[in-house]
């Protein structure tokens, strides 16, 4: 017990890629400016949704969620690396390793969730469009987005909780980017199947029942658009769910990728990878795929943009 408390008492070692200097000090410039172009990407998503009443409805209101996810996502591991790439002592205290597990996992679980319900307006906006606000009323918009957000705290809750209680034995080494529910799994010096199976349920909860819910969604929104006999129209319906569907897949295939492994059957290096493409990358490619996709977005920017600098040169 003495051994397993050192832990809780010294926290950890967030090596990362302390074992390749040079690669080290050019992710920490990458990270850098990826995480900033995040922080102003999402933002100006959600200004641009609150200020332009063109853009209250469903669609905008849960990107704005989204961003609202991904800037909290990637702030709950940035900041926490850049620090620790940064400086030559990779110390992390066991309080900040365990609210970053907390947060990071709630918040990609989230996110999840999130994106299916997203498939969920795209099929009635392009399926049922006569019947679709009446559909998609406010109330039933926030009513999906707080479970979004719920649903993600509480296996959050539930995850972490259970992997907190793992004895680490006094190893304080965390070979990957931040604490993350399998590296811990696979840090543990017991017998960790229950806690994988546990993992692999939550896992296939949050990641395979949306993608079939989002599948089955694009397979309706498919037959539809397909009915279209216009050709502008078939290109409109498919403009308005290609960039979801975009980020959908780029957002699911590393996540998946990362959590439906055992715990310890991952190389040294691919786990962190792939962690730092949907914690830094996926976060940033949202607004740009999204901006550059849909023209009331990039109009509403532009007319946003406008209005400052017109604002500026009158004062």
């Amino acid at each position: 017990m003495e051994e397993g408390n050192n832990s809780s008492q010294k926290g950890f070692l967030l090596l990362g890629f302390s074992d390749q200097p040079l690669l080290e000090s050019f992710l920490f410039v990458i990270i850098l400016h990826f995480y900033i172009l995040n922080i102003l990407g999402n933002s100006a998503i959600i200004l641009v949704s609150l200020l332009d009443p063109k853009l209250h409805t469903p669609m905008y209101f849960f990107l704005s969620n989204l961003s609202c996810v991904d800037i909290c996502f990637t702030t709950s591991v940035a900041p926490q690396l850049l620090v620790t790439m940064n400086r030559k002592d990779k110390s992390m205290s066991y309080g900040g390793c365990v609210a970053q597990l907390y947060v990071a996992m709630g918040l990609g679980s989230s996110e999840c969730v999130l994106l299916a319900v997203m498939a969920y307006d795209r099929y009635a906006a392009v399926c049922q469009p006569l019947r679709y606000t009446a559909i998609m009323h406010p109330k039933l918009c926030t009513c999906l987005a707080s479970t979004a957000w719920l649903s993600g705290l509480v296996t959050s809750l539930i995850q972490c909780s259970l992997t907190v209680q793992l004895p680490l034995c006094g190893h304080r080494k965390l070979d990957h980017i931040f604490c993350e529910v399998p590296v811990l799994i696979k840090l543990a010096c017991v017998d960790t199947t229950f806690n994988e199976a546990e993992l692999f349920v939550a896992s296939v909860v949050f990641l395979i029942v949306p993608v079939s819910l989002i599948l089955v969604s694009y397979g309706f929104i498919t037959q539809a658009v397909l009915k279209i006999k216009s050709a502008a129209g078939r290109k409109k319906a498919f403009g308005t769910c290609s960039s979801h569907l975009v980020v959908v897949i780029i957002f699911y295939g590393t996540i998946i990728f990362m959590y439906l492994q055992p715990a310890k059957s991952r190389s040294k290096n691919q786990g962190k990878f792939v962690s730092l493409f949907y914690t830094i990358v996926t976060p940033l490619l949202n607004p740009i795929i999204y901006t550059l996709r849909n023209k009331d977005v990039k109009g509403a920017l532009r007319a946003m943009l406008k209005g400052s600098v017109w604002g500026s040169e009158t004062l």
